[in-house]
């Protein structure tokens, strides 16, 4: 079914998606935002609370910080579509259910299908959950490659986890830098 959405229908599907009961609190669907012929996708968890307002991913302090690091390396909003594993806020911004994610889970990859990226990020350990290994960890696997069918994907923290712990910048910069390297390469 997802297969032959166009991005028309699958914002359709979403904006009326009651799979699961994130549907009952949220006040806005967060699909993405960006460039959905960009080259490079970024992957997050869900919305927080600006998002879910505003119905946008990325908007809040995490994502100003995104912005920021974006802007530093010089990756412009159109070259990159941003999404997360979730569409809906999860309350007090907690971690997806395994459930709630795997009922939003075909959303996503009807996304990543139709912007047919050449490098996905995942932001933070539920996009690794999710995209590259249910086991992984991204003190682990963070500023590794890895190939899944044809996208590159790198791991690397989430922008909020740099509001709790600024040590990390350093990493995600370092992260996001091979990411503009392997833009160039490709």
């Amino acid at each position: 079914m997802y297969d032959t959405l166009s991005w028309e229908e699958l914002k359709k599907e979403c904006l009326s998606c009651t799979k699961c009961e994130l549907s009952k609190t949220r006040t806005n669907v967060v699909i993405g935002r960006g460039n959905i012929n960009a080259d490079l996708m970024l992957i997050g968890e869900g919305p927080g609370r600006q998002e879910d307002f505003q119905g946008l991913p990325f908007v809040g302090a995490a994502g100003k910080l995104l912005d920021l690091l974006l802007k530093a390396l010089m990756i412009s909003d159109d070259m990159y579509y941003i999404a997360n594993i979730v569409k809906c806020r999860p309350p007090n911004n907690r971690v997806p259910y395994e459930t709630e994610a795997r009922q939003c889970l075909p959303y996503l990859h009807r996304q990543i299908s139709l912007v047919n990226p050449k490098i996905i990020v995942c932001l933070g350990d539920t996009a690794i959950k999710y995209i590259i290994d249910k086991g992984a960890k991204v003190t682990k696997v963070r500023g590794q490659w890895f190939k899944k069918e044809s996208y590159w994907i790198m791991p690397t923290f989430h922008p909020a986890a740099l509001l709790r712990d600024e040590s990390k910048k350093v990493y995600m910069w370092e992260d996001f830098k091979k990411v503009v390297d392997k833009l160039k390469e490709l």
